[in-house]
C-alpha cells in the first residue's frame, strides 16, 4: 500500500513541477535568473582571464615575463634557458628566420607562440630578441 502512495507522490511531484516550469513567462524567468546569477568571479592570482584585445604591442621583456618564463628559466623540456650561450649557440646559428619560425609556429616540445595566442609575430621576435640579449 505505500509502495503505490510513494509512487503517487512522485509523479504529482513530478508533473507539477513540469507544468510549473512550462507556466513560467519568459519574464519571470528573466527576473529569476537575474536573481541568482553569480556576483562575481573568483580567479587565483595571477589566473586572472586575459583580455581579449591588447592595449597595444607589448616589448619582449613583458612578452618573456608574462609567457616564455615558464620554460626558459628553468629549460623545462629543453627550451634554452634565457641569457646561457651554450643554449643558445646552436639555436643562433640556424639564422633569425629559423628562430622565428620555430618560436611562432611551434617546434618540438614548444607550442605555437609559446601559448600566447594573443601575441603578434613582432611580439614573439621581441621576446626572443629579448632572451638572447648579451649573450
Amino acid at each position: 500500500m505505500s509502495r503505490k502512495i510513494l509512487t503517487a507522490l512522485v509523479a504529482a511531484v513530478t508533473f507539477s513541477s513540469a507544468s510549473f516550469a512550462a507556466s513560467v513567462s519568459q519574464e519571470e524567468y528573466d527576473a529569476i535568473a537575474e536573481r541568482i546569477k553569480p556576483v562575481g568571479d573568483v580567479y587565483l592570482a595571477g589566473a586572472e582571464p586575459v583580455k581579449a584585445e591588447p592595449t597595444g604591442p607589448r616589448d619582449g621583456a613583458t612578452v618573456y615575463g608574462t609567457f616564455c618564463i615558464a620554460c626558459h628559466a628553468s629549460g623545462v623540456s629543453g627550451a634554452p634557458k634565457t641569457g646561457d650561450a651554450g643554449d643558445w649557440a646552436p639555436r643562433i646559428a640556424q639564422g633569425s628566420d629559423v628562430l622565428a619560425d620555430h618560436a611562432i609556429n611551434g617546434f618540438n616540445a614548444m607550442p605555437a607562440k609559446g601559448s600566447c595566442m594573443d601575441c603578434s609575430d613582432d611580439e614573439i621576435i621581441a621576446a626572443i630578441e629579448h632572451m638572447i640579449e648579451g649573450l
